[in-house]
């Protein structure tokens, strides 16, 4: 029986961030190069992706590719980069098909032209659809997010347009590349590593945890439902106890 049968539809994360790690091991472990891996990662994805838009997740986050990955081999780099321009235009029928909004968060000026166009293309044609917004973190990095966030408002305070006194939690979100999306509820990593690795800090504050041992590659449908299963067994009471949550 599948686990889609037992999980609460009114209790779902209505943030859903997702660190899909072991690309590189998965081919490894086949005999294939780096980059068969990475190919492979991207049918995940399109399962994911299609999974939570039919279960009604409202946010979709994945971390695709990080500030840190640029220090990864050329070779790779450019395949990464040219997996990401393909996957974008093989995949826009399938957002358009799911009704999901794409968005992205990270320092998008250094990718490849070619992906920038590609990205804002896509993002362009989806704008209108409402189900679900499946943000992609590329060249993302979230110490530089709130480095970023902190410089802005540093500026704004100094310009006399935002007080000091003034500076709460919202600020700092309104500042975030995330400003236009909820905290995170729920993430979950793949590969076995139970790392963060500079993904969403602050956005994650009270999110719950889930660490698998599955490559990405492998991760599929039962996998994202025995990672939600778990979710919906924890009492998440945000500095509370258990008694006011009751």
């Amino acid at each position: 029986m599948s686990l889609l049968n037992t999980i609460n539809k009114d209790n779902l994360p209505k943030h859903l961030a997702i660190i899909m790690d072991g690309n590189g091991r998965w081919a490894k472990q086949q005999g294939l190069l780096r980059a068969f891996g990475h190919e492979n990662g991207t049918k995940s994805v399109r399962v994911i992706v299609e999974v939570c838009a039919k279960l009604g997740i409202q946010y979709l986050t994945l971390y695709a590719f990080s500030t840190e990955n640029w220090n990864r081999p050329k070779l790779e780099v450019d395949t990464l980069m040219k997996i990401l321009i393909s996957s974008l235009k093989k995949e826009l029928i399938t957002l358009q098909n799911n009704n999901i909004r794409l968005n992205t968060i990270g320092n998008i000026d250094l990718l490849p032209k070619s992906a920038q166009k590609e990205l804002i293309e896509v993002i362009n044609k989806t704008k209108d659809n409402t189900s679900m917004v499946l943000t992609l973190a590329l060249s993302y990095g979230s110490r530089e997010e709130i480095i970023s966030a902190v410089k802005i408002i540093s500026d704004k305070v100094k310009n006399n347009i935002i007080s000091i006194n003034a500076i709460d939690e919202s600020i700092i979100n309104q500042h975030l590349y995330t400003q236009n999306l909820t905290d995170v509820d729920l993430l979950i990593r793949t590969s076995g590593e139970h790392r963060i690795s500079n993904f969403l800090l602050w956005q994650i504050a009270y999110a719950e945890l889930y660490f698998t041992d599955v490559l990405w590659p492998d991760f599929k449908e039962e996998d994202l439902y025995e990672a939600i299963v778990s979710y919906q067994k924890r009492e998440r009471r945000f500095g509370k106890t258990s008694e006011q949550i009751k």
